[in-house]
């Protein structure tokens, strides 16, 4: 499926679906690097909670790495569909 002409409205609408599919996953890793920045930083404000200032550091240690993971995904499966659909 490499030339553009061979492609019928069926194999279109499903790359458009992969495309579509691979930029929810990337809102999915960018929601879970948000709640977990969220959490990380919450944890370190309420005295409440001074007993979990550890994990309120790994829990921002760990938010960048998920945001990291989602954004390499995201172009990855952009780079693959590029290649062998020649989109």
């Amino acid at each position: 499926m490499s030339n553009n002409s061979n492609l019928t409205t069926r194999d279109w609408l499903a790359i458009e679906r992969t495309k579509l599919a691979n930029e929810r996953t990337f809102l999915a890793y960018f929601r879970t690097f948000l709640v977990i920045l969220g959490t990380g930083i919450t944890i370190l404000k309420l005295d409440l909670l001074a007993d979990l200032k550890t994990y309120g550091i790994i829990l921002i240690g760990i938010a960048p790495a998920i945001l990291l993971i989602g954004i390499l995904r995201l172009f990855t499966v952009k780079r693959t569909i590029k290649k062998h659909y020649k989109v």
